[in-house]
Order: structure tokens, then sequence, then C-alpha cells
């Protein structure tokens, strides 16, 4: 494992936001030097998702059909929920329910790597806290399927990391919003 202290996110890129209704989307993308096999396999192994996902899962997500319980990493209280997998095309794509939260993952080769892209409904107010998230969850994707894993960097425990502050920021200006408050501020009566 590399020092997480030599770790540092790179500015914020490959996300987008659609609306659709009252629906908002999150649309990540990043392109890794790895095989869409060896991604898919990052995706769906426990083990690896233990590596550097927001979340654990209790059995693999690669079979359709499969119920699966994903537990939120660093949460104040366990939130388990519990997911079917709706579609799971090995290594093109990946569809589950992640907390009420549809997610849906596509591998497509791209010059000898693989392009993933995410696609994840989210409440307008987390918007940039989702994206900065992610990035950073990808980045530590990235460090593992290179070899060099800097340790899971998710939940709270991100948002304590110094570059996720600036990746909030970031998203936030690059969606047109304004940069959210954690905790929310309450409002006084």
């Amino acid at each position: 494992m590399i020092d997480r202290e030599q770790y540092t996110p790179g500015p914020a890129s490959g996300a987008q936001v659609r609306k659709d209704g009252d629906k908002w989307t999150l649309i990540l993308v990043r392109e890794l030097r790895h095989s869409p096999e060896k991604v898919w396999r990052a995706l769906t192994d426990p083990a690896h998702l233990r590596e550097w996902s927001p979340f654990d899962a209790d059995r693999s997500l690669g079979t359709v059909g499969t119920t699966v319980k994903l537990t939120t990493v660093g949460a104040p209280t366990p939130h388990v929920s519990e997911t079917t997998v709706t579609r799971a095309d090995a290594p093109k794509r990946l569809e589950y329910n992640w907390g009420g939260f549809d997610m849906r993952w596509e591998l497509e080769p791209s010059g000898g790597g693989t392009r993933l892209t995410l696609w994840t409904n989210i409440d307008r107010r987390f918007i940039s806290m989702g994206a900065a998230g992610w990035h950073i969850c990808f980045d530590v994707l990235d460090h593992l399927l290179s070899g060099t894993p800097v340790g899971r960097i998710a939940g709270p425990e991100a948002m304590k990391f110094g570059g996720w502050q600036r990746l909030n920021a970031e998203y936030a200006r690059q969606f047109g919003i304004e940069v959210p408050s954690w905790p929310p501020k309450v409002a006084e009566s």
C-alpha cells in the first residue's frame, strides 16, 4: 500500500448531471488503464468492493437475480439495504439499486483499457458531494487495479479528506450550484 498522504485527487472532470422531471441523475465517466474483465471483478466481487467502494456487499453483484445486502461504509449507524441485481452482462453492463438509488455501470473497451461510466439518480442537494465522493472512489479503484492501493476513502472519512472539499467546490461550480455545506445547516426558528 502506498502512503495515503501521497495521494491527491486530480481536478474535477468527467461528470455531468441531468434532470428529468423531478429526478436528477449524476453521470461519471472515468478512463481506466485496465481491461473490462478486471474492472468488472472490482465492481462485483465483495473483496474488491471492500477496497474502494462506499459500500460493502455480502455476496457478488455479478449475477442477475442475486439478492445482495449492501452496507454503507462509515455511516453513524449501519445502513444496510437489500438489492436484487437487475442486469449483469459481464463485462459490459451492471445494474442494481443501492439505498433507493438506481446504479447503472457501463464498461467499454477504450485504448487498451476501459471507459467506466456510472449513472446514478441522486438527491439534487447532494450532486456535487456525490460527484466528489465517487471521484475519490474511482481514484482509489484505479490505484487498487494498478497494484498501488491507497486504501478505501469513502463516506464521512472522504469528507474529511482535503481533496474532497476542493472537489466538492469544483463540481458545484461545474454544475452551477451552490457549494453544499456538510453537515447541512439547520434553520433556526
